[in-house]
């Protein structure tokens, strides 16, 4: 198991690709904290809590704690990462997934929608690294994996009207270059999986029920992706990768 006893917290993970890489986690032996919005308590109009996905980590023997969070918001971050290390001790791997989009031209976008999707994509991916940093530093180490999209290729943002979410994850790929060259001395890799793919998620055919979504790869494809990145030594860093490198490179390495 490439990540027996490791801690593990995935945001974004009550479906869709932040589920499907906690679950991955844990099938490789991780003990995983799942974080979102949507849970028991305060369930949203989409499928999946994060209780849901702590259940399924349990049934595979692994230990697992679900504890809501919006990560735009400081003092519900400070929480988790206290939450996490009250009842683990330690986190080895932070899993940036959170994430939202409002497609609309930008002319049709207004600033509470533009400051949102700036806020969980960007905000929720600074206000969790430095929430976890610390410990991985004090711990001798460890690794972040961000995620970002095929959306910062911007003429095919405007496109479908996801220019505001271009632009967060554009910076989140900026982010991710920056804090790895700051934390290589102290032991912590950050990385990036790019995901260009059609991923088909709940959020997709909630909001396009009609689409044909037969050629569309399942997020387990973003899992696979996002477990070889958190599996690499953490003198692997600084790296933005898509999805269809990452399977280039694993083909190769057999």
């Amino acid at each position: 198991m490439r990540f027996k006893d490791n801690v593990c917290v995935v945001t974004g993970a009550s479906r869709g690709i932040g589920k499907a890489i906690a679950l991955a986690l844990a099938r490789e032996g991780a003990h995983v904290v799942v974080t979102a919005r949507s849970s028991e308590g305060a369930p949203s109009k989409l499928p999946g809590t994060i209780e849901e996905t702590a259940r399924l980590i349990q049934e595979m023997g692994q230990r697992s704690l679900a504890i809501p969070c919006n990560v735009a918001d400081e003092a519900q971050v400070e929480e988790l990462a206290r939450r996490t290390l009250e009842e683990f001790g330690r986190v080895d791997i932070l899993v940036n997934n959170a994430g939202v989009s409002y497609p609309a031209p930008f002319m049709e976008t207004p600033p509470r929608r533009w400051d949102l999707v700036m806020n969980v994509n960007l905000r929720g991916t600074v206000l969790c690294s430095m929430a976890f940093l610390p410990h991985m530093v004090r711990q001798g180490g460890g690794k972040i994996i961000n995620v970002s999209s095929g959306a910062v290729d911007v003429e095919r943002a405007v496109q479908v009207g996801l220019l505001s979410y271009s632009v967060a994850k554009a910076a989140v790929e900026q982010l991710t270059r920056g804090l790895a060259v700051e934390l290589a001395p102290k032991g912590v890799a950050v990385n990036c999986l790019r995901i260009e793919l059609n991923i088909v998620t709940e959020g997709w055919t909630y909001l396009n029920p009609n689409q044909d979504y037969s050629d569309w790869d399942k997020p387990e494809t973003a899992a696979e992706a996002a477990l070889w990145l958190a599996a690499q030594d953490r003198s692997f860093t600084g790296q933005v990768l898509t999805i269809g490198e990452i399977q280039q490179r694993m083909a190769h390495t057999g």
